[in-house]
C-alpha cells in the first residue's frame, strides 16, 4: 500500500527513516521518496513503521495515499507554518541588524549585557526550533543530524565571543531552509499538477437523469455521461455521441482524436465538444489513469544506482566530517607551538556547519523524480529511476517488427491460386481457417473476404504456435493456413515465394491450394527514429520478427538496420536477445521494443523492456520497464534524451555540492573561509541544487538537451 509521510520536510531524516525501516526483518525493502514524501508499505507493518518514524522525526504521520488532503497534505497547515517561519526570521533579522549597527555601544554596557541581549534574542528567534530539535534528538540517541551540528557550531561561536557570526549562521540557515522548502514544494506541486489526472467525479446515468458520484462507485457495465470540457473518469466504450477528445494527458500528443459510438475511450481523455455517453468497461482501480498514477507514484521505489550511493554516502559523510572537525579543534593546539585553541575551534566549527549532505540528499532524488514526471507528461511511463538511469547507457536497441516498426494494419494485396483452385476458393478456405483468430493478418483476410463465415462448418480448430492453423471442417476436409514452416512440417510440396510482404499459404487435404500476399506498411517516423538513435550514439539496431526471411531482409535493408532475425518464435526471440546481451564486446544496456502483448517474455528479459503503443494494454503496462503511451516511435528517442538530460542535472548537482563543500572545508582548515561561507556551502548549495533539479521538468516543455 502507498503511504504519504505527512509532515516530512527533512531530507536527512528521510534517509534515516529508510535505513531504520530496512533494519526490521520482514518489513523491507523500503524506499522512502523524499520528493514525493511517500513510501510503499504492507499495511500490517504500518504500526511498527509509525513507531520508528515517530522516534526519528516526531510529528510525521503515515497517511494512506487515498486519504491525503490534496497532492502532498494539508496546504492550509503548510501555509501557516511557512508564515511562522518567515515572521520569526524577519524579527531575528531586525535584531541582528540593530546589533550590528550599535555593536560598539552595546558592547560598552556592563559585562557586555546589551550586546549579548540583542544578539542572543536574534539567535533564539532564528535558531530556537533548531536548538529544540537538537536537544530532543539527543535524547533519542540521534547525534549526527543537521540540527545538532548547527547547534554545536553556533553555540561554540557564542562561547568564543563570535556573536554576529553565530546569529548569522542561524539566521541564514533558517532563511535558506525556508527558501529550500519553497523550492522543493514548488517542484512537488509542478509534479503533482502534471500527474493530476485523477478525476474528481463521474456523471452516472440512471434512467433519463445523471448525478455525480465518485468514480470508484461506478460499476462495470453502467453508463456515464461526459459533458464538454470534462475529463473522462473511467475506461469505456462510447454508446452515443460524437466528439473530439484531447488525449495529451496520457499520450503527450496534443492532436485531437475523433470518437463516436463503438469507439474505445480511456480515463484521462478530455471531451472537447459534444455530449458523450460511455459504457464503463473497467473499474476505476483497473482504468488506464489509475494504472498510470500508480506506476508513477511507485516509480521512486526503484532507485537509480546514484541515489543508492548518495544514501549510503550520507550515512558516513557526516560522522567523518564531525570527527575531522574534532581533530581540527584538538590536535593543532597540542602539536603546533603557539597555536590558539579558539582559532582552531573556530575552524572546526566551520566544518560542522558544512557537514550536512542535504544538497545531495534532496536534489538527486528530486532530479530523478522530475525526470520521471516530465517523461510521464510526454506520454512516456518510466517505472523507476533505475530504468531512467539505464536508458543513458543504451548501446543496443532490438525492435519487434509488426506493430512496432510497421503499422500492423495488413491488407491482402495478391491471391495466387495453385493446382486448379480458383482465387475465390483460396480466399474462402483462408477465411474459414482464420475465422477464430484475432491476429492482424487473420483480420486482413476476413476483411478481404467481406462476407459472413459459416463457423458451424468448423469441427476442429488447432493453432500451431509459430507456424499457423490446422482446421478440420465438416466432411473431414483439412485446411492448413500458415507460413512456409507449416508446409515443411506437414510435408506439402511447394515453392518458396519471394513476394513483397507476408505470404500465407493455404493447403486443402494435403494439396497446396495457393497463397495470399499480405502487405504491412512501415510506420511514419520510423526511418527518422532510426536516424536519431544513430545520432544519440546507439551502436547496434536490430530487428527480430516471426515473419519470413525475405520480408525481414527487405525491411532491414530499407531501414538500414545492423541486422535482423526472421521466423522467430517467442522463445527464440528471448534466446536471441540473451545471446546479444551475453556478447562480451558489448558494454552498455540492451533495450527491446515491442508491442507489449505477444512480446511480453522478451520485454521482461531485456535490460530495458519498452512497450510501444501500450495505451490501454494491460500486458504492456505489466511487462515493460518503459511504456510509450502511443504508437509514435520518436518517443523512444525522447525517452533517451530525457534520461540523459536528467543524468546530466544529477551529475551537475553532485559536482556542485561536493566541489563547493570540499573547497570551503579546505579554506576553513587553512583559516581563510568564515562561517558565512560555510552557511553558503551548506544551505546555499542545497538551494541551488534543488533549483537546478527542477530543470528536469522543463525538458518536457520543449527544451532540448544540449
Amino acid at each position: 500500500m502507498h503511504y504519504l509521510l505527512e509532515g516530512l520536510d527533512c531530507p536527512h531524516c528521510a534517509a534515516k527513516i529508510e535505513r531504520e525501516l530496512n533494519k526490521i526483518e520482514g518489513i523491507g525493502p523500503i524506499s522512502v521518496n523524499f520528493a514525493a514524501k511517500s513510501l510503499h508499505l504492507d499495511p500490517s507493518h504500518a504500526p511498527a513503521a509509525q513507531a520508528i518514524i515517530e522516534r526519528i522525526e516526531p510529528g510525521v504521520k503515515l497517511v494512506p495515499l487515498e486519504q491525503r488532503e490534496g497532492p502532498f497534505g494539508d496546504p492550509g497547515q503548510k501555509g501557516w507554518q511557512a508564515k511562522v517561519v518567515f515572521y520569526r526570521a524577519l524579527a531575528a533579522a531586525v535584531f541582528f541588524v540593530i546589533g550590528l549597527i550599535f555593536q560598539k555601544a552595546l558592547a560598552a554596557t556592563p559585562y557586555r549585557m546589551g550586546e549579548y541581549g540583542v544578539f542572543l534574542l536574534a539567535y533564539f528567534l532564528a535558531g530556537g526550533p533548531v536548538l529544540a530539535l537538537a536537544f530532543r534528538n539527543i535524547g533519542r540517541g540521534q547525534v549526527f543530524d543537521e540540527n545538532f551540528l548547527m547547534s554545536i557550531a553556533t553555540l561554540g561561536a557564542v562561547a568564543i565571543n563570535q556573536l554576529p557570526e553565530a546569529v548569522a549562521v542561524m539566521l541564514f540557515y533558517a532563511v535558506g531552509e525556508f527558501f529550500q522548502d519553497l523550492a522543493v514544494n514548488r517542484s512537488r506541486r509542478s509534479i503533482a499538477a502534471l500527474l493530476d489526472l485523477r478525476p474528481a467525479y463521474a456523471n452516472l446515468v440512471v434512467g433519463d437523469t445523471s448525478f455525480r458520484v465518485s468514480p470508484e462507485a461506478v460499476a462495470v457495465g453502467q453508463v456515464i455521461e461526459v459533458r464538454p470540457g470534462e475529463r473522462l473518469p473511467l475506461d469505456g466504450e462510447v454508446v452515443s455521441g460524437t466528439t473530439f477528445v484531447d488525449t495529451s494527458a496520457l499520450t503527450g500528443e496534443p492532436v485531437p482524436r475523433r470518437v463516436e459510438a463503438g469507439d474505445e475511450v480511456l480515463a484521462g481523455f478530455i471531451n472537447g465538444g459534444g455530449l458523450l455517453r460511455v459504457k464503463v468497461t473497467k473499474s476505476f482501480s483497473e482504468s488506464s489513469v489509475a494504472r498510470i498514477l500508480n506506476l508513477v507514484e511507485n516509480a521512486a521505489a526503484r532507485k537509480a544506482p546514484t541515489e543508492k550511493f548518495i544514501t549510503a554516502f550520507a550515512g558516513w559523510y557526516t560522522p567523518l566530517v564531525v570527527f575531522g572537525a574534532a581533530a581540527v579543534a584538538v590536535l593543532p593546539p597540542i602539536l603546533i607551538p603557539g597555536a590558539s585553541f579558539s582559532r582552531w575551534l573556530y575552524r572546526a566549527l566551520i566544518l560542522l556547519v558544512i557537514s550536512c549532505p542535504c544538497a545531495l540528499v534532496v536534489s538527486i532524488p528530486l532530479g530523478y523524480f522530475g525526470g520521471i514526471g516530465g517523461a510521464s507528461r510526454s506520454g512516456i511511463l518510466v517505472k523507476g529511476a533505475n530504468f531512467l538511469d539505464a536508458l543513458t547507457h543504451l548501446d543496443t536497441v532490438v525492435f519487434d517488427k509488426t506493430g512496432t516498426l510497421t503499422k500492423g494494419v495488413f491488407k491482402v494485396t495478391e491471391i495466387m491460386p495453385q493446382n486448379g483452385f480458383t482465387a475465390e476458393e483460396v480466399l474462402g478456405w483462408a477465411a474459414l481457417a482464420e475465422a477464430y483468430s484475432s491476429h492482424p493478418i487473420a483480420r486482413s483476410i476476413l476483411e478481404a473476404y467481406g462476407g459472413e463465415v459459416d463457423t458451424e462448418l468448423i469441427e476442429d480448430y488447432q493453432e500451431i504456435r509459430g507456424h499457423g492453423l490446422h482446421v478440420t471442417i465438416r466432411g473431414g476436409r483439412k485446411i492448413l493456413a500458415g507460413n512456409d514452416r507449416l508446409l515443411h512440417r506437414e510435408g506439402i510440396r511447394h515453392q518458396d515465394r519471394e513476394q513483397r510482404g507476408t505470404v500465407v499459404y493455404i493447403a486443402v487435404d494435403g494439396v497446396l491450394a495457393g497463397y495470399l500476399v499480405i502487405a504491412d506498411e512501415i510506420k511514419e517516423g520510423v526511418p527518422e527514429t532510426i536516424a536519431n538513435l544513430r545520432k544519440l550514439g546507439i551502436k547496434s539496431i536490430i530487428m527480430v520478427t516471426g515473419d519470413n526471411g525475405h520480408t525481414a531482409a527487405r525491411m532491414a535493408s530499407q531501414l538500414e538496420l545492423d541486422g535482423y532475425y526472421a521466423e522467430q518464435l517467442p522463445e527464440e526471440k528471448v534466446r536471441q536477445v540473451e545471446e546479444l546481451m551475453a556478447n562480451p564486446v558489448r558494454r552498455g544496456k540492451l533495450a527491446f521494443v515491442g508491442d507489449g502483448i505477444n512480446d511480453a517474455p522478451v520485454i521482461t528479459r531485456a535490460d530495458i523492456g519498452v512497450a510501444m503503443g501500450g495505451l490501454g494494454s494491460d500486458a504492456a503496462i505489466e511487462a515493460a520497464d518503459v511504456v510509450l503511451m502511443d504508437d509514435n516511435p520518436k518517443k523512444l528517442v525522447q525517452a533517451i534524451a530525457i534520461a540523459r538530460y536528467t543524468r546530466r542535472i544529477v551529475k551537475q548537482n553532485i559536482l556542485l555540492a561536493l566541489g563547493v563543500k570540499g573547497l570551503v572545508v579546505a579554506l576553513g582548515v587553512l583559516g581563510v573561509a568564515t562561517m558565512w561561507a560555510a552557511v553558503f556551502a551548506d544551505v546555499g548549495v542545497a538551494l541551488l541544487a534543488v533549483l537546478n533539479s527542477t530543470r528536469t521538468l522543463n525538458f518536457a516543455r520543449g527544451r532540448e538537451a544540449r
